[in-house]
């Protein structure tokens, strides 16, 4: 599935029914770029008072793209980018594909006999051309205009979409070092989605915190207690309908954007599968977060990390999943050291960012009273996933081995549902290892034997013995 800010630009090209090419988009870069080296000309000569250049860059005409042939010619119009933002998208574009365009800045100062600071960039070892920083963009933007600072700031700011998004990022500014410095750079993804039209899943980057999850399971396989189910019917209705209700129904005054929901319950009991079954029946993706990248050491990472979730999201129609949340969500400690205060005020920022979201976020625990009531007062639903009645667990038993293992007629799944109280979770656990042990002896008939061994299994991790 694409990305929702990537798929809705490509849908017009692909009814319009010619589709990109390498070719199409390598030319479509090369028109903005040769744009950009216009721009540069335009500022600098302007900057230093050259005779006859009292134009100023804006004067100078944008580029134009047809959406339907180029995928950056689709972004640009899909996400009404201004003239200042994709002079930063192709200022980042340069160093890889014209890096001569920014040659130029490399110009002495004859009066101090040394680089213009304003002009920014950076020497890099490996690289012998001039890497744009945010004081590039900055010089470009407002070099020549001091008071349009305010235009560079929405560019590189983080709820812009570029930002947001990740196409672009400033990197590499040291702690205490003015943040213009940072190098202002296009993700590897983002400049191979613009050449090929191969889409964009920021999953693949590294520094991405957070791993869309799928099932192959259906609604109907969804076996719940009735109350339960009624209470995940109100999302699916949220997710369905709710923008609808916000706009046309006028309940943006009143009532907060999105919806926060808590399912929590034993292990097993099918929070995760939910949480997945809702995106899939709804036609979102969900995202599950890395609760090992998101949570650092050093104070303030954090709290960037959640930041790239929460931003890319904003643009799109995820739903987050916090799986085992109360790392990240637990209580609040009195504050007596400065780690209680700074995990303190990580859960606070946790919770203005879950309340501003205008998506769907669920978070998961084991147990409701390990989340911090600050965060409970706010979920719009409470879900206790419980562990399945006798009749359903017959249920999960049957869907289980249906269409997979063939079971002995001493197998009476009544019984077994009936006597053993499992979690659809590790009835699976039992399904693997009856299959295993089925092939293993050239098979694929189940005997009650091997069931009660899986059962006596999953007993064992919670130090329970098996009544036989």
């Amino acid at each position: 599935m694409l990305n929702e800010s990537v798929a809705e630009p490509l849908k017009k090209n692909t009814m319009a029914g010619e589709p990109h090419t390498d070719l199409a988009n390598l030319r479509a870069l090369e028109i903005e770029l040769d744009w950009l080296a216009r721009v540069i000309d335009c500022v600098i000569c302007q900057y230093l008072k050259h005779e006859g250049h009292d134009k100023h860059w804006v004067e100078l005409p944008l580029p134009e793209h047809e959406e339907e042939t180029s995928v950056y010619g689709a972004i640009i119009a899909g996400w009404s980018l201004d003239r200042y933002e994709r002079l930063a998208l192709v200022l980042s574009i340069a160093p890889h594909l014209r890096p001569q365009i920014l040659d130029i800045f490399f110009g002495l100062n004859q009066l101090h006999n040394r680089a213009f600071t304003e002009f920014g960039g950076v020497a890099n070892s490996s690289f012998s051309g001039f890497l744009p920083t945010a004081q590039t963009l900055a010089f470009l933007i407002c070099g020549n205009n001091p008071l349009w600072r305010h235009r560079f700031s929405t560019v590189v700011s983080a709820p812009n979409r570029l930002m947001a998004e990740q196409v672009l990022s400033l990197e590499g500014v040291d702690t205490g070092m003015p943040s213009l410095g940072g190098v202002l750079s296009i993700s590897e993804q983002w400049l191979h989605y613009f050449l090929t039209a191969e889409p964009v899943r920021p999953e693949l980057s590294s520094a991405f915190p957070a791993q869309a999850i799928t099932t192959a399971l259906d609604w109907d396989d969804l076996i719940l207690e009735d109350s339960v189910m009624d209470q995940i019917i109100e999302i699916k209705a949220w997710l369905d309908h709710g923008q609808t209700l916000m706009s046309k129904w006028n309940l943006q005054g009143k009532i907060k954007p999105g919806y926060r929901a808590l399912f929590f319950g034993a292990p097993g009991t099918g929070k995760t599968l939910t949480a997945t079954l809702l995106a899939k029946s709804t036609e979102r993706e969900i995202y599950r977060v890395d609760l090992s990248m998101l949570v650092s050491k050093y104070i303030g990472e954090t709290e960037k990390n959640l930041s790239k979730v929460f931003d890319a999201a904003s643009y799109k129609r995820w739903i987050l999943f916090f799986d085992e949340a109360d790392a990240l969500f637990g209580k609040r400690t009195v504050a007596t050291t400065s780690n209680d205060r700074h995990a303190n005020q990580l859960t606070g920022y946790l919770l203005q960012r879950i309340e501003d979201f205008p998506g769907v976020v669920i978070l998961s625990s084991n147990l409701r009273a390990n989340i911090d009531e600050a965060f409970t007062r706010r979920f719009q639903s409470m879900i206790h996933f419980t562990m399945p009645s006798a009749e359903e667990r017959l249920q999960l038993w049957t869907n289980a081995f249906a269409d997979s293992c063939t079971l002995h007629e001493d197998v009476d799944l009544s019984m077994i549902a009936d006597k053993y109280e499992m979690a659809g979770g590790a009835i699976i656990n039992v399904l693997r290892y009856c299959a295993l042990a089925a092939i293993s002896r050239q098979s694929n008939q189940v005997s009650n034997h091997d069931i009660l061994n899986g059962i006596r299994r999953e007993f064992r991790k919670d130090n329970k013995t098996l009544a036989v």
